[in-house]
């Protein structure tokens, strides 16, 4: 198949960006690393009159540090975040949560932006903003606002983005010391779309949970907190945490669906263990940095 046909566009500065898709309107779309939007449009599952491709905006790249969180460019690589070693060290779960994104060709030309707003629920990004209460800055002819990852996502595929407005950085807060972080994800096949995933988050201070953030992916139609769970382990003894009782309340959170892959009901078990596992490690992780 091929595309339907669409008017170019290769903007070089975020203005021309953000002046074209307010022109255009809901015919236009942008374009970053394409690794969902050129399948789609191959497909003719959707179609556009105007792509606006982003590749020559250098303003959208980068990884940098301000006030206390770390602030991904929309157009920074997959891979160049996997490789960078201050996202190790200051978001140890965005780090931890990179290799799992399809495969590594896919990560050379997949970007941080792209996958935030593409918002399927199977994605690790979205997760991963969605338990660090990431930051997303949205742009528009108007200036630029931020958005709540808990408000940004709104339903499958869709997002607070509006007509006319471009994602163009995620913003990251850097845990204090005492952190530990997990992120696991089960898929049939390695590269394959998770059938359910989940990160983990835990800060300690004598020995004592303070902070605590646990995100599922595939679990619903947009990432799932498990705010209950979380809020049962503060005050807890990172020693004597029962990850697998912690695991079964932290599911309850979630409602997922069954389809060809798995049965919600198979969903459901997958995601517990996941769960338990991350936990585990995240209270280890958090006991070595204390």
């Amino acid at each position: 198949m091929k595309p339907a046909p669409f008017e170019y566009h290769a903007p070089e500065t975020i203005a021309d960006a953000v002046g074209l898709l307010a022109q255009h309107g809901d015919d236009a779309k942008p374009l970053a690393g394409g690794q969902s939007l050129v399948p789609l449009l191959s497909l003719r599952l959707t179609r556009f009159d105007h792509l606006v491709d982003l590749n020559k905006i250098g303003a959208l790249s980068g990884i940098s540090r301000d006030n206390g969180h770390v602030v991904i460019g929309a157009m920074t690589r997959h891979r160049a975040v996997e490789l960078d070693p201050s996202i190790a060290t200051s978001v140890p779960m965005l780090a931890a949560a990179m290799p799992w994104i399809g495969h590594f060709q896919i990560r050379n030309r997949g970007t941080i932006g792209g996958s935030i707003a593409h918002a399927d629920p199977a994605a690790e990004l979205p997760a991963v903003a969605a338990a660090l209460d990431a930051e997303l800055e949205i742009t528009s002819k108007s200036g630029v606002r931020r958005v709540a990852a808990a408000d940004f996502f709104q339903g499958t595929f869709m997002t607070a983005i509006d007509t006319g407005e471009l994602l163009t950085a995620a913003r990251f807060p850097v845990w204090g010391k005492g952190s530990g972080f997990a992120f696991t994800e089960f898929a049939r096949r390695s590269g394959d779309f998770a059938i359910a995933g989940v990160g983990v988050g835990l800060e300690a201070t004598g020995g004592k949970i303070t902070r605590a953030a646990i995100a599922f992916m595939g679990m619903g139609p947009v990432p799932v907190r498990a705010t209950d769970a979380e809020k049962a382990l503060l005050g807890v003894s990172i020693a004597s945490l029962d990850a697998a009782a912690v695991a079964r309340v932290a599911v309850g959170a979630t409602d997922p669906t069954g389809d060809v892959h798995a049965s919600a009901a198979n969903r459901t078990k997958i995601a517990t263990h996941l769960a338990e596992q991350a936990l585990t490690r995240a209270a280890s992780n958090a006991a070595a940095n204390a």
